[in-house]
């Protein structure tokens, strides 16, 4: 058995300093200890795929992160894991406990096929692991072999945690609460007519010219990426692939680790909806310099044009319940632009705020979206570079 603070103390000196995930009893002693540490970052996910995207945002930005959860979580992230830091080659160390484990100790039922497939899902998602140090002398060495193979392959590592590895440590310090109250800046109804409507890629030019030279831009996976990039393909802008509902989630972790950029996430009514939970953490841990516009035309278009249930939703209202401090209902496109131009002074307020938009465009593009030329790991490369270099 180890102790918290050694275990961290050596991530730090190999400079983990980011750690997201979903509680688990076996993982209690770590998230009490970074809960209360001042030098370490925690952010509590609302499902294990969002943990993965928020450390996948953090290591693009140059941090290393950690991510933590058991194994009946592995099927919520596989789907990042697979689609989004298998596909960019984004790595991250994998924390992940054995619940169920065959010839261990009794569990609950709903963990025993997970527990005698948890090695069997890292194979098949070809991820490389190993098993969780249990003596304090082991850590340095599993801890070597985690960097080693995350700068090699760029892949993510896990380790498999049993119980009872880590010695308990209490939590001395408590969340702070924070309201979700905001202010709300609605605008006109929705035209009842879709040709008043927006087209995506009219408000995606907003959205581009809008951006700032140090803007980093997240596109959300399907055709908004493939038009932003249609529109003037920028190193500054990152086009999701796959991993559907994570872009929110990645550009909160890119947000906390580049504090002094805005950071500009597109998402999509089919993906929002998909990870709605996201929006939660977002709200609660308020990244001043995240804006999240959500281009709304009430269906998966990119699959086939099958409706979603957001004319049924009140984006804006989920926003501003779940803390988003400025929420915005732009009813056209001079409101985007509005919504992303106007300096946070002429709100009343000193500095900038975490800001949702909710823009309602039309179905329909004009022509076949092209492909990026650069594949998703270039891509990735390529955002990565400019963010070094652009301060």
């Amino acid at each position: 058995m180890i102790q918290a603070a050694n275990f961290m103390r050596l991530a730090r000196e190999y400079g983990f300093s980011l750690f997201t995930g979903v509680p688990c009893s076996y993982l209690k002693p770590f998230i009490n200890y970074t809960i209360d540490a001042t030098d370490l970052a925690y952010i509590g996910a609302a499902n294990e795929g969002d943990a993965v995207a928020i450390a996948s945002g953090a290591e693009l930005a140059g941090r290393r992160a950690v991510v933590m959860f058991q194994n009946s979580g592995l099927g919520n992230a596989v789907n990042p894991l697979t689609s989004l830091n298998a596909v960019f080659r984004i790595p991250a160390l994998l924390i992940v406990t054995w619940r169920g484990e065959p010839g261990g100790a009794q569990d609950e039922p709903q963990h025993e096929l997970m527990g005698q497939i948890t090695r069997e899902m890292f194979d098949t998602m070809r991820l490389p692991w190993a098993f969780f140090p249990r003596d304090e002398d082991a850590v340095a060495p599993a801890l070597d072999q985690a960097v080693a193979v995350m700068d090699r392959t760029g892949l993510p590592f896990g380790l498999i945690m049993g119980k009872d590895s880590v010695a308990p440590h209490p939590l001395r310090s408590r969340l702070e609460p924070r309201s979700p109250t905001s202010e709300t800046m609605s605008g006109p109804q929705w035209p009842v007519e879709l040709a008043e409507l927006p087209s995506r890629s009219e408000a995606l030019r907003v959205a581009q010219k809008s951006a700032r030279p140090t803007d980093a831009v997240i596109a959300t996976t399907g055709f908004t990426g493939r038009a932003l990039y249609a529109l003037e393909d920028r190193p500054n802008q990152l086009y999701m692939v796959g991993s559907m509902g994570c872009a929110s989630s990645l550009g909160l972790g890119l947000a906390v680790s580049e504090p002094r950029r805005r950071v500009i996430v597109i998402d999509g009514d089919g993906a929002a909806l998909m990870r709605l939970g996201a929006m939660a953490t977002i709200g609660y841990e308020r990244p001043p310099n995240l804006t999240h516009i959500l281009l709304d035309n009430e269906m998966h278009e990119s699959t086939g044009g099958q409706s979603t249930v957001s004319h049924s939703v009140d984006f804006a209202a989920i926003a501003r319940g779940c803390g988003y401090p400025r929420v915005v209902r732009a009813g056209s496109l001079d409101q985007l632009a509005e919504a992303l131009d106007q300096p946070a002074e002429a709100l009343g307020q000193s500095t900038e705020q975490l800001t949702f938009i909710h823009v309602k465009t039309r179905p329909g593009e004009v022509g076949t979206l092209p492909r990026p030329t650069l594949t998703p790991r270039q891509v990735a490369e390529r955002f990565r570079k400019w963010l070094r270099e652009v301060q």
